[in-house]
């Protein structure tokens, strides 16, 4: 059984990953309003508007919120400089609606794929509206092909902006080094697990030793009394980061469990009950069809979840 989910998840990550599938299902009208009614399940909405109704709804409940605008490898400058122009709408509605909330974005949905120095400049005009609302930005992950800029663009721009986060991926061999340079900086570590497909020789598959390894990291940041954001939704991670907060002594202001909109929310609520800082993650737009196979891909057999809810939906 748990060969045959494997092997399902890896299938559903490929799909994820092919742009001729994306493009039909997203120019295919019938298709794309059938497969959305599963995505509705994990994503905050088709545009920011509907967005903030479910973050304010969360804020209200105790929960901070993460908003991405979803997109990633624009290749365009028109693309990227769109993009750009609604992370900034972000930071705007974060002020004007009173949320509380912080930024997350790929880098390559803002020209990271077309030129470093155009990707940095988007960023840090980001960066600066963001500060001017005392709003964190979190860069996210992405595949092994672009980890190196995007640390070399975080260590650069986290020289100037002490509100920019990043996000490092345990199941990487190189995070080992990452870290250590990622350390010297002020601002939090969002630590995952990592996601997506990568040679062997580059990654450990899930299970007993990445889970030791997550923890190493989590105790490591602990320990310095570095910011970071646990986000996982494996609940031996979570119960064994409680364990380390109490060892470490850590205050609340160092620390959030962060998970994603739709995904064991029940877990996240019982570490809020507890007193825990918690963090609840939104994405939007367009872009969903990669979201929602990653999001199945996680946990097989929400396949049939996704297939009730396109069904009742």
């Amino acid at each position: 059984m748990n060969e045959l989910l494997n092997s399902a998840a890896a299938s559903l990550r490929k799909a994820a990953i092919n742009e001729g599938a994306k493009d039909y299902i997203l120019h295919n009208e019938v298709l794309f309003k059938t497969l959305k009614k599963a995505a509705n399940r994990y994503i905050g909405g088709e545009d920011l508007k509907e967005t903030i109704t479910k973050v304010l709804l969360q804020n209200k409940e105790g929960y901070r919120c993460g908003i991405e605008f979803m997109g990633e490898n624009t290749l365009t400058t028109v693309e990227a400089t769109h993009a750009t122009n609604e992370f900034l709408r972000v930071c705007t509605s974060i002020k004007v609606d009173g949320l509380n909330a912080a930024l997350s974005l790929d880098l390559s949905h803002i020209g990271l794929s077309i030129s470093e120095t155009f990707c940095m400049e988007n960023l840090q005009v980001i960066c600066q509206a963001a500060a001017e609302q005392n709003i964190e930005v979190t860069i996210s992950a992405e595949g092994a092909d672009k980890t190196d800029a995007v640390l070399k663009t975080y260590l650069q721009a986290s020289k100037i902006f002490t509100n920019l986060s990043i996000t490092l991926q345990a199941y990487l061999h190189r995070t080992q080094d990452d870290f250590q340079e990622v350390i010297k900086r002020t601002g939090r570590v969002r630590l995952v697990k990592g996601a997506f497909e990568t040679p062997t020789k580059l990654s450990i598959p899930r299970g007993a030793a990445l889970n030791e390894r997550y923890l190493d990291y989590l105790d490591k940041l602990f320990s310095i009394g570095q910011k970071c954001a646990i986000a996982t939704h494996d609940l031996y991670i979570q119960q064994q980061a409680e364990r380390l907060i109490i060892l470490h002594q850590a205050n609340k202001q160092q620390y959030e469990f962060e998970s994603l909109y739709g995904i064991q929310s029940d877990q996240l609520a019982a570490l809020k009950q507890q007193g825990h800082p918690v963090k609840m993650y939104f994405v939007y737009g367009h872009q969903w069809y990669l979201y929602l196979c990653n999001r199945i891909a996680e946990y097989p057999l929400n396949l049939f979840t996704a297939l009730n809810d396109i069904v009742n939906g």
